[in-house]
């Protein structure tokens, strides 16, 4: 039954209102005399209100990136003003990753018990926290704590948002919308590393604020995700939900009853037991989903970016700030691009195109490396192996953002079982901040190794990558949520 249907029948007369926090419901349908329905009008296409939803969320992935850009414009500047050594501003970078670590553990069951809504909520608050404590640290501590409860919040928000996403997009939008998420990301870099040529970083940190504090109150102004109320068991709410998003003129009968049948499939079962992973339908899609999060971080994409200032001098580029904010602008003009292609393309095309490019762009680095240890500085081939390491640093970062980057977040949001989204959603996130860290922990020791040697062992996790996804990623492009999980099984 449609929600349109439900007033025609004359068994829903309440006004159009919105929810209390726990309840996860947003409007209902009144009589159509009332006068909400006018400021309802404009999200009456389906596209228009999914995407308001979208829009609205993606503030949280925008912090997200603005934590992990934020440390490289301010480090001469923190470095200088509270006196730090290199040592002590390192772990005040790698904090962040540890925070996201816990947060990751508890994203999915903080997901799962208050809802989507509720935990971007919930994470907004630590961000906010931080970054206060950030602008005014006059010691470590104060600054150590920040990046602690911005590295938490964002644990939270690298799970959610794209669980979020999968659950309200209609499923020939899902892909694309669910690209927003890293397309955020690369924004909130950017824009760490743009307002940083111009803000002091205590300034920087007040501007970090600001998309957890639009977001809280824009909350309340989108629905809950339906699957989510439906497994709640909130029907009512659930439906509503649904008829928004899709439009108040859509007939959503056939979607009501597959996310139906899906919930009643899960809640027959009993509690999941550790013998029961032995399973394909739980196996499976844990395995591609933690697999695909620990390879996007284990291809060393942040160890490339972590030198990428250095490459950029050695190429005789004298502005490295400017250099990398062209980089960051170029991650996001690519991200854009596989927003736009992937429920054209599909999943796997875009994933094994990502993966090879990148696996060419390491072995131009890797070479360009190898061959400047042979030659002398002065030699115009010297010059020249600086440049090719631009351009195969260039080539990592688009093949990274065309596919790596944006896809096994939208995987991992569309292929785990309703039944065990909480508990290997915080897996498999948990699985790629500590990826993260590790990679961002040894990318320094790594270099100083060697810089030929370090790409070459990225090139071969790349390589990996590219059979990974050939084995064992299925297409998910034009199925529902429950058309995907039946097929896992």
């Amino acid at each position: 039954m449609s929600f349109r249907d439900e007033n025609e029948d004359g068994r829903s007369d309440s006004h159009l209102k919105k929810p209390f926090l726990h309840t996860g419901s947003w409007y209902r349908m009144g009589s159509r005399q009332s006068s909400m329905m006018n400021s309802s009008q404009m999200i009456r296409d389906r596209s228009v209100s999914v995407l308001a939803c979208v829009l609205i969320v993606a503030l949280g992935p925008i912090q997200f990136g603005f934590t992990g850009g934020y440390s490289s414009p301010t480090q001469a500047a923190i470095t200088r003003d509270l006196k730090l050594t290199v040592s002590e501003f390192s772990v005040f970078g790698s904090l962040s990753n540890v925070g996201a670590m816990v947060g990751a553990i508890a994203s999915g069951q903080i997901a799962e018990y208050i809802g989507r809504k509720g935990s971007l909520m919930i994470a907004a608050i630590p961000n906010i926290i931080g970054w206060l404590c950030i602008s005014f640290a006059n010691e470590t501590s104060f600054l150590y704590m920040g990046r602690l409860l911005e590295g938490f919040g964002v644990g939270i928000i690298s799970y959610t948002v794209p669980v979020y996403i999968a659950e309200i997009a209609p499923q020939n939008m899902r892909g694309g919308l669910g690209s927003v998420t890293q397309l955020s990301v690369s924004i909130g870099i950017m824009l760490a590393y743009l307002l940083g040529l111009f803000a002091n970083w205590r300034i920087l940190a007040i501007m970090g604020t600001l998309p957890c504090l639009i977001l809280i109150p824009a909350l309340f102004f989108i629905p809950e995700s339906p699957r989510w109320l439906a497994k709640m068991g909130m029907t009512d709410d659930f439906e509503a939900s649904l008829q928004v998003l899709r439009g108040f003129d859509t007939d959503i009968t056939v979607e009501v009853n597959e996310i139906k049948r899906a919930v009643a499939s899960s809640n027959r079962r009993a509690a999941i037991r550790f013998a029961d992973l032995k399973q394909r339908r739980y196996w499976f899609p844990l395995m591609i989903g933690i697999g695909l999060l620990v390879l996007q971080q284990i291809s060393g994409i942040n160890g490339v970016l972590f030198y990428a200032s250095n490459i950029f001098q050695s190429a005789g580029i004298s502005n490295s700030d400017a250099a990398t904010l062209a980089l960051g602008a170029t991650q996001v003009i690519a991200t854009g691009v596989a927003t736009w292609l992937v429920d054209k393309t599909g999943r796997r095309i875009l994933l094994t195109v990502s993966s090879v490019g990148m696996t060419l762009s390491l072995v131009v680095v890797a070479v360009s490396f190898f061959v400047k240890e042979f030659v002398e500085e002065s030699s115009s081939l010297y010059t020249a192996m600086g440049i090719l390491s631009v351009v195969g640093v260039v080539g990592m970062v688009i093949g990274f953002s065309l596919g790596m980057g944006p896809i096994p977040w939208v995987i991992m949001s569309e292929i785990l079982p309703v039944n065990i989204k909480g508990l290997a959603g915080s897996i498999a996130t948990l699985g790629n901040w500590f990826t993260s860290w590790v990679i961002t922990m040894t990318a320094p020791l790594l270099l100083a190794w060697s810089g030929g040697g370090t790409f070459t062992l990225y090139m071969l996790l790349c390589v990996a990558t590219v059979a990974f996804v050939f084995i064992w990623v299925p297409e998910t492009k034009g199925k529902s949520l429950e058309e995907i999980q039946f097929s896992m099984r």
